[in-house]
């Protein structure tokens, strides 16, 4: 990245939601929507994010996925690796995989943003890619513009564990670009949870407040 991009990103590195990583200005362990709630996401054990989902981080995404900047993969999956080096929370998740896409829409785009950022943290952290465990059985609108209950619904019954050998028991890390409302990597979680995995956290590249 150029250094005017660069010095745009804003990493999270202060406090944050022990539980769904959202940064937290005046402190405390969790945030409005977690306190209280100390059974944690239905099969999320935490989600940790590198950057706050900025207006420049939000260019730059958009032009990995929709302009075919596939160049951008390999930067920004290396600002993933120093975030995760600063997360030790993470580190008991061996095992990652990559939010699938449709088959039609990969095809239409190309690649997986989320697939080739993980191919680029699991490289540099040595972690083990899960390659085709898991499908996207249901072709899903877009979630933007939905309220926070349209996109849960919109992602149920979503993904399918196509190879459960490679989940059961293991602790999984699913890699995104952005995390929002969570309701993609919560109905995958959940499909992992079911197919036997033993825990199941979340690493994005953003995250948005």
């Amino acid at each position: 990245l150029c250094p005017s991009c660069r010095g745009s990103l804003e990493p999270i590195t202060g406090l944050c939601c022990r539980r769904c990583g959202i940064p937290l200005e005046s402190g405390g362990e969790y945030c409005y929507l977690c306190r209280g709630h100390k059974g944690g996401r239905p099969g999320i054990k935490l989600v940790r994010s590198a950057f706050t989902f900025n207006p420049e981080l939000k260019s730059l995404i958009h032009a990995f996925k929709y302009r075919g900047r596939k160049d951008l993969a390999e930067p920004l999956g290396l600002d993933m690796a120093g975030a995760y080096d600063r997360r030790p929370e993470l580190g008991d998740y061996k095992f990652t995989l990559a939010v699938p896409l449709f088959k039609d829409k990969e095809h239409e785009r190309g690649f997986n943003q989320s697939e080739l950022l993980a191919r680029v943290l699991a490289r540099e952290r040595k972690l083990f890619l899960l390659e085709g465990a898991v499908e996207r059985v249901r072709n899903t609108p877009s979630q933007t513009g939905l309220s926070k209950a349209g996109r849960h619904e919109n992602m149920k019954g979503a993904f399918r564990v196509s190879k459960p050998e490679l989940v059961k028991g293991r602790r999984i890390l699913i890699i995104d670009d952005v995390a929002t409302t969570l309701a993609t990597a919560d109905e995958l979680a959940k499909a992992l949870a079911r197919a036997g995995a033993r825990a199941v956290a979340v690493f994005t590249l953003a995250r948005e407040p």
